[in-house]
């Protein structure tokens, strides 16, 4: 029987060879794609982690402030921050000094002097409580007043609080967040608690 060859030439081999080679520059082109795109959905997971951190971090500081307040009754219905030291405005934007009452109360600390007024506790209970809002929110901004209309006509929340005591205690509570506005970059690529993130009314009800 007759055995039939097969001629390869060096021109069909080359062929090949560089085929071969164009197929593997492809595919390193779109793996190198793909891990970019891969890097980029991990940094927006990352970011996205972070500002679910601190959203849920803030809830649970807002809701322990109401849980003061009610358990403070007395306090807590004063209408004028100098009768009820749960009121006021305090701000940390630019996160250089931080968040603390114009007179800080340590009574409620082990060793120091009780407390020998309600107003006394709830002042020691805010001086404590700022501490740890500062401490965990970056650029951390308080606003806790009485407010009829916490949002605006947008519906968006606002700083401002309604003059006068009609509504009831709001807290609100803002940090410095990540811009939603990708283009931006410096000190523009960050919010530094423009609007409230947080807004909690202090409903009437156990402090339990």
């Amino acid at each position: 029987m007759r055995q039939h060859s097969v001629v390869v030439s060096h021109g069909s081999r080359k062929s090949v060879a560089g085929f071969s080679l164009i197929e593997v520059l492809v595919s390193i082109v779109v793996l190198s794609f793909g891990l970019l795109g891969m890097v980029g959905m991990q940094g927006a997971a990352i970011k996205a982690n972070r500002e679910a951190r601190l959203q849920s971090s803030a809830v649970v500081l807002a809701r322990e402030a109401a849980d003061m307040i009610r358990g403070n009754k007395n306090i807590g219905i004063q209408t004028t921050a100098s009768a009820n030291p749960y009121l006021g405005a305090f701000s940390n934007p630019a996160g250089s000094t931080p968040l603390e009452l114009a007179t800080a109360s340590y009574c409620l600390n082990v060793g120091s002097t009780a407390c020998s007024t309600t107003a006394d506790v709830a002042r020691a209970q805010m001086t404590e409580w700022l501490a740890r809002v500062d401490t965990e929110l970056p650029g951390a901004r308080v606003s806790i007043c009485f407010d009829a209309a916490p949002y605006d006509s947008n519906g968006l929340p606002r700083w401002a609080c309604t003059a006068g005591t009609d509504g009831v205690i709001v807290i609100k509570i803002g940090w410095t967040r990540g811009s939603t506005n990708r283009a931006a970059t410096g000190t523009n690529a960050f919010d530094r608690a423009s609007i409230p993130s947080i807004v909690l009314p202090v409903t009437p009800g156990n402090s339990a």
